[in-house]
């Protein structure tokens, strides 16, 4: 029986997976057409599950050799000789694994892998691998996978210098060199940058501007995923609507593979230790537990984003920014943050402004800034966490209750709103008193068509229950009747009648408190600090 699979790569035969044929062919087009490129997305962005397809479709009409620089190791990089070293052991030990001919070049092969002291150098690899590419029956096609070990050192782009001189002297001279090269990591070798001999001389952009622009979309699509589930559902008969779980798991997920696959994984498995009947586990309710185990887990993923905010202070700080702030940047190819951000799989471009990729994301994130500021004894969350039992009825959370006592505790900690008060405060302070009372019940996420320096809608899922809390600043009647209608229309898209604001208002006259207001069919409570 198959299974879903989160680890290393994902075999057909063995685990529910999503039908690649479509990205399979899109992938073969540059390929036949001699072109050289990267595939860099995210970590577990199903990078090597893609080129392993790809591979098994090239190897009908090419010679395809899949190699792996991770298993050099760094010392590997150390020298031009060392390199040669090892990419000839790499070499080696594919040419069975690959049923590629090597034979006019493995006594060569085999003597530069197993000496003692290294002597080839890179221009002797090179001759080598044309001889082997002008004798070769069929072409052949070179894949190397994370190719992130191999950067920032001088060896590497000078490799890349030879695959360049050789891409350029096919077309020019009519060599026969590799008909494709595919090099496969988190980061983009076009825009290297290596220090070479000292902190003031260093190259930016490496050789590896021959590449052809990947932009092949390898997120998961909501019809994707409903084909994997419908042959997981052939085989378990759960009776789900695959094409209703499939558009929640994408909504949740931006079709990002990791996330998809260790969704389902989790319904199949441990979220059937609370929810037992399978026909009950793959609904809403399942996903939103699945969600919850997600969030709350310490996967690889999670600690490789961790990673990277750790070590990138900037990134950090951005990132903050765009959550906890509601700042705008538009989307700009050239600025570093940006690129970066987008490389590590942390944001994407929508509608020509930066968003972070998907909803899991925005909420591990917003944990983690929030976590922050609960290490500073925030007085918020203790309020929250003191008070939380009082704030659930029947299953149900009494929102109107909640923003009651919230307005209570911010009066009692600031009193009057002050003019150097900032949105991103009461976001900040209402997301710190929330999180204690929903916090492994529920769960949260902003929604991010609506947030921005004026409005920020907060999205709760309670129990298979949805509430939907406007936050704002008061910018007058007229802004807040416009908000009124909003978020009408907003819960008219949710399936639902009632709605919350909580107003931040400056007036010296408010009436401070919650109130019930009728909007068309809706009925509103709004809260006013």
């Amino acid at each position: 029986m198959r299974t879903f699979n989160t680890a290393a790569v994902c075999v057909p035969t063995k685990h529910y997976m999503v039908d690649l044929s479509e990205r399979i062919v899109e992938i073969r087009k540059l390929v036949d057409d001699g072109r050289y490129f990267t595939v860099n997305r995210a970590r577990q962005y199903g990078k090597t599950t893609t080129l392993t397809a790809l591979r098994s479709a090239l190897s009908k009409e090419y010679d395809v050799v899949f190699i792996d620089f991770q298993s050099i190791g760094k010392s590997g990089y150390s020298t031009e000789e060392k390199f040669v070293q090892e990419f000839c052991r790499l070499l080696w030990n594919r040419r069975e694994l690959d049923t590629v001919d090597m034979d006019c070049i493995i006594d060569n092969l085999e003597k530069w892998k197993d000496s003692d002291e290294p002597k080839a150098r890179l221009g002797e690899l090179f001759d080598t691998l044309m001889k082997w590419c002008k004798n070769s029956q069929r072409d052949i096609v070179l894949i190397i996978d994370e190719v992130d070990t191999a950067t920032n050192n001088q060896v590497f782009l000078d490799f890349l210098a030879q695959l360049r001189d050789k891409y350029i002297s096919r077309d020019r001279d009519g060599i026969r060199t590799f008909q494709s090269v595919i090099l496969a990591g988190v980061t983009d070798v076009k825009h290297l940058k290596s220090k070479i001999r000292d902190e003031e001389d260093s190259k930016e952009n490496s050789p590896w501007n021959i590449a052809a622009d990947f932009t092949i979309d390898m997120s998961l699509s909501a019809d994707g995923i409903k084909g994997m589930l419908d042959e997981y559902e052939e085989d378990h008969h759960t009776g789900m609507n695959t094409e209703e779980m499939a558009e929640l798991i994408r909504d949740y997920t931006n079709g990002y593979p990791f996330l998809v696959s260790r969704i389902c994984e989790l319904l199949d498995t441990e979220v059937g230790k609370k929810i037992e009947n399978a026909h009950d586990r793959w609904t809403r309710d399942g996903i939103d537990e699945a969600i919850k185990m997600i969030l709350s887990e310490d996967n690889t993923l999670f600690q490789s984003l961790t990673g990277k905010l750790n070590n990138l202070p900037e990134l950090k700080a951005s990132l903050r920014s765009i959550l906890m702030e509601g700042t705008k940047l538009t989307w700009n190819p050239d600025q570093r943050d940006i690129v970066l951000m987008q490389m590590y799989g942390f944001v994407r471009n929508y509608n020509n402004s930066v968003r972070i990729d998907n909803r899991i994301f925005e909420t591990r994130l917003y944990n983690l800034f929030l976590s922050e500021e609960e290490m500073k004894s925030s007085v918020f969350f203790r309020e929250g966490d003191l008070a939380k039992n009082i704030f659930v009825e029947n299953g149900k959370l009494n929102v109107r209750l909640i923003l009651e006592h919230f307005i209570q505790t911010y009066h009692q900690v600031y009193g009057p709103l002050e003019e150097k008060f900032k949105e991103k405060d009461g976001r900040e302070q209402f997301l710190l008193y929330l999180k204690p009372i929903i916090n492994g019940t529920g769960n949260y996420y902003i929604e991010a068509q609506t947030r921005d320096q004026k409005r920020t809608d907060i999205i709760i899922d309670y129990l298979g229950h949805q509430y939907i809390i406007e936050l704002k600043i008061w910018h007058g009647e007229r802004y807040n009747e416009s908000g009124e209608k909003q978020i009408s229309e907003y819960l008219d898209f949710f399936g639902l009648n009632t709605g919350y604001m909580l107003s931040f208002n400056f007036n010296r006259h408010k009436e401070v408190g919650v109130k019930q207001v009728h909007v068309g069919d809706k009925l509103l409570y709004e809260a006013t600090v």
